[in-house]
């Protein structure tokens, strides 16, 4: 039987990767983003996908996503949780309301899912739950604080997960790409410095490597020799440094 995956964050960037790649591995997909139109038309390309209308950083949003999979008689085989976004500028003067709603996003609409979906695949005792995280886990991000910090939850979060659950057969892997060419720098709000954009990778070599990462069960995957570097930053300098550095860094 073909896996049921449900991608979040399905209309746009990697999750358009996501869907393509693993769709052509067979996969039937369940397409969960806001974007309706984005998302009927990459169902209809790929042909083995549902699309689900839904903002996940919504009171109760995964539980509504849960109850359409029910209804659709779908159990969850394979997740990846992509849903996220970040916002440059100092926290002080930020939107509160906006900082929170990054924050239901990135870390509780992707904890509801995979606590929600844990069961079922323990019961089964297989299943994969990829968590899209970043580089900006291992480190600081002054002018970025909160994002940061919820891709750190994101990491801690996975790698506690990754061995709870492998003695039931179940791969957790989160994926930590850097600098990637997709629209998340238009809405976090970057200026473009030149340098994340010679650096950036294409989507589609990060979703294959975060997919053969998953695969091999690696509790973290980063993709490019570069990026594995500079995660090792906080082993290599002192603590003060590593936050200086990142505080110099302009976005």
């Amino acid at each position: 039987m073909r896996p049921v995956t449900l991608i979040t964050g399905a209309s746009a960037g990697l999750g358009v990767d996501f869907a393509r790649q693993l769709g052509a591995r067979g996969h039937t997909l369940v397409l969960a983003a806001r974007r309706i139109d984005r998302l009927r038309a990459l169902a209809a390309e790929l042909g083995n996908a549902r699309p689900v209308a839904i903002d996940l950083s919504e009171p109760r949003a995964a539980e509504r996503l849960l109850a359409d999979l029910a209804v659709h008689g779908e159990h969850v085989d394979w997740l990846v949780n992509n849903a996220g976004f970040g916002l440059t500028g100092r926290v002080a003067e930020q939107d509160g309301a906006r900082l929170r709603q990054m924050i239901d996003l990135n870390c509780g609409a992707l904890t509801e899912l995979a606590h929600a979906v844990l069961p079922g695949m323990i019961e089964r005792r297989g299943g994969a739950i990829l968590n899209v995280a970043s580089t900006a886990a291992f480190q600081p991000g002054p002018g970025m604080a909160v994002y940061f910090a919820t891709k750190a939850f994101v990491l801690s979060f996975t790698e506690a997960l990754h061995e709870e659950v492998r003695p039931h057969g179940i791969k957790v892997s989160a994926l930590c790409p850097g600098p990637t060419r997709t629209e998340f720098g238009d809405v976090a709000g970057f200026r473009g410095n030149g340098l994340s954009e010679r650096l950036s990778a294409d989507s589609a070599s990060v979703v294959k490597a975060g997919i053969e990462g998953l695969e091999k069960n690696r509790a973290v995957v980063i993709p490019g020799a570069a990026n594995k570097l500079g995660a090792q930053g906080h082993r290599l300098l002192p603590r003060g440094a590593l936050r200086r550095i990142a505080g110099s860094i302009k976005l």
